[in-house]
């Protein structure tokens, strides 16, 4: 009887322990929507203008990128006199890469489309990732500088999987690591500031796969700036 009552105390405590790990990617992304403003706030903002400065390896460059939550992202950068411009919308992707010889727009590949669409949606996946379809696992603990950080491997409808690194005391997000076309890409975000009540990192830093690496330091931002659905436009 009693190695009953203990395998059943033992089959409690295993499932108990499932419904926890379970829920606790859920905590942790909902920490950290709660650390940059919370879903009331997000709710509120329906455009995000942001400037920087960034260095791409020994080149110093600027960009501009405008959101309009949750129909498109345009960001120009403006490096060594030539102007790369990426475009993603709630429909497709196009680009325009002069560095690379192009000075004509060309549409994104549907993988490299899928990789980067979440950028539309200010908050990228998180504020409301179960509707969309989005499934997300806790995959252990890292420590990103000095700090601890909780690890989430997030599955998109799309099946690109990103994994997510979240500081365990603030909540915010300061890690990102997704598979590309030049390999893994590391994103690592850092002094966080908030602007209306919405906390944005300022400070970027990114290896793409150890070919290049850029420093970005955000220089302004505007929140619920008007835009024009226009600039989404490819040109013709």
């Amino acid at each position: 009887m009693k190695h009953v009552k203990r395998l059943s105390l033992l089959l409690v405590l295993v499932f108990a322990g499932a419904l926890l790990s379970a829920q606790t990617a859920d905590d942790v992304i909902a920490k950290y929507v709660d650390a940059i403003g919370g879903k009331k706030t997000i709710s509120k903002i329906k455009s995000m203008y942001v400037e920087m400065n960034m260095d791409l390896m020994g080149m110093e460059g600027t960009s501009k990128t405008t959101t309009l939550n949750g129909k498109g992202v345009k960001q120009e950068l403006d490096i060594m006199g030539s102007t790369v411009v990426n475009c993603i919308t709630d429909e497709g992707g196009w680009t325009i890469n002069p560095m690379m010889g192009g000075t004509s727009p060309i549409d994104m590949t549907e993988d490299q489309y899928n990789a980067a669409r979440d950028q539309i949606h200010v908050g990228g996946p998180f504020v409301d990732y179960a509707e969309k379809g989005y499934k997300v696992e806790l995959t252990g603990e890292a420590t990103v500088g000095n700090a601890p950080a909780h690890k989430i491997k997030m599955t998109s409808p799309d099946n690109v999987v990103t994994e997510y690194y979240f500081d365990k005391d603030s909540g915010y997000l300061v890690r990102v690591k997704q598979q590309g076309d030049m390999g893994e890409t590391t994103s690592t975000f850092s002094d966080y500031r908030k602007n209306d009540g919405y906390a944005t990192a300022y400070k970027i830093d990114i290896d793409a796969g150890g070919q290049y690496q850029i420093s970005a330091n955000i220089t302004k931002v505007e929140l619920n700036k008007p835009v024009d659905e226009s600039i989404f436009n490819k040109p013709q």
